[in-house]
């Protein structure tokens, strides 16, 4: 893996964001989980590069982010990985270990303590620095309307990205 300045590849994770990307966290008691994520924001805020995440209290991936200081992200650029993230997305972590089930290799970070799924190609290693739950009041109809009945509201986390990794 070469760290790279996340700006250099930034089109290919706004390109690859609405396909699929596996957010995975370890929290303090070293349980691991990924979840397929399609939503997320790049930016820079408070004078650092940030990602930002968001998690439905109904996810298994909640309970462990809350319980974590960090988390990664990581892109499959190359169309690769593609049962992986509908599987990611439609089964949960609670009951089943995704990474045994789907042979997901993973590897430490290098700067946090959550690891990265080595099969992709990018990776965002991100230290959480903010986070702030999703309110009705807030929303307009549109957003209401996703949400539907359920009310499943997301938790924004707001990573700042520590680094950013390729495969070489």
């Amino acid at each position: 893996m070469k760290e790279v300045n996340y700006i250099d590849v930034s089109e290919k994770i706004q390109k690859q964001l609405p396909q699929g990307a596996f957010l995975t966290v370890k929290d303090n008691n070293k349980n691991i989980n990924t979840m397929t994520i399609a939503w997320g924001n790049l930016g820079f805020m408070w004078n650092k590069p940030v990602f930002t995440v968001m998690v439905r209290y109904s996810r298994h991936t909640y309970k462990l982010i809350e319980n974590a200081e960090d988390f990664t992200v990581s892109f499959p650029t190359k169309n690769q990985l593609k049962e992986e993230l509908n599987f990611c997305g439609s089964k949960s972590g609670r009951n089943l270990d995704k990474f045994k089930k789907l042979n997901l290799k993973i590897q430490e970070g290098k700067k946090v303590n959550s690891p990265i799924i080595t099969d992709c190609d990018v990776h965002l290693e991100c230290k959480i620095i903010y986070k702030q739950a999703l309110e009705n009041s807030g929303m307009n109809e549109f957003v209401k309307n996703i949400y539907g009945e359920e009310k499943d509201y997301h938790v924004l986390y707001y990573g700042e990205i520590l680094s950013c990794l390729v495969s070489e």
